[in-house]
């Protein structure tokens, strides 16, 4: 039996087992990791306020909600968060929307966090940069299409650059779905979500969007485009 197969009849079986007590204590499955910087090292493109209130309260949200979700069902425990995520028709239904919103935003914003730094930004150098030359013809043209897939996002969600097999491509998802739903491998997203920028721009995504690039840690994209990390059980596939 390979792995997928494995993964999918252990999920399978799962779906059979009837939940624990309600009463029972959340386990502590997922933790929310600490920003790699200061709240305020994004000044002035993200501002100190913003980053409190999107990593304390919202990323925090999302690990409280899917520990909960998983509590009742130990024989998933051992399962990581990424497996559970691309296999999302195999999670029990009572706790698949759960898994899917809160996991997908725990995956997504502890990615987030390590693809920024403060100085950041400029143009991307190596094989990253070579890459989206080649994909877009330029990196200006690559910035100007990912803007204008972000502001397509109607309402919540991402825009991301990917790996798809040997080719980059630019997507969008809606809410906190991931990339990797898709069998597609995230390299950097930018959270569209209003909480993501909203006491600074207001309605202006347009200017989040062109004043994020500016935090942008290409060092860190390059790394995920050159070797794709191991895959722990936690979300800290995306700390490299």
């Amino acid at each position: 039996m390979n792995r997928r197969s494995f993964l999918l009849s252990t999920i399978a079986s799962v779906a059979l087992l009837p939940p624990l007590a309600e009463a029972q204590e959340i386990k502590s499955l997922y933790t929310l990791p600490p920003l790699p910087y200061p709240y305020d090292a994004l000044e002035p493109y993200i501002d100190e306020g913003t980053m409190r209130f999107h990593h304390d309260r919202h990323h925090a949200a999302y690990v409280n909600n899917l520990n909960k979700a998983l509590t009742p069902y130990p024989e998933l425990h051992n399962l990581c968060l990424t497996d559970l995520i691309q296999n999302l028709d195999q999670i029990p239904a009572p706790i698949r929307t759960a898994v899917r919103n809160n996991g997908g935003g725990h995956l997504n914003h502890t990615l987030f966090w390590a693809i920024m730094t403060p100085n950041g930004g400029g143009t991307p150098a190596g094989a990253i940069g070579e890459a989206i030359t080649a994909e877009f013809g330029s990196f200006a043209q690559f910035q100007e299409a990912f803007e204008q897939a972000g502001l397509s996002v109607f309402g919540s969600g991402w825009v991301w650059l990917v790996k798809n097999g040997d080719r980059l491509e630019i997507l969008t998802t809606p809410n906190q779905d991931s990339p990797l739903m898709q069998g597609k491998y995230p390299l950097l997203g930018n959270d569209v979500w209003e909480h993501a920028y909203y006491l600074k721009y207001q309605n202006r995504r347009g200017d989040y969007l062109k004043a994020w690039w500016n935090v942008v840690n290409w060092e860190v994209v390059n790394h995920r485009f050159s070797q794709k990390p191991l895959d722990p059980k936690s979300a800290s596939i995306y700390i490299i």
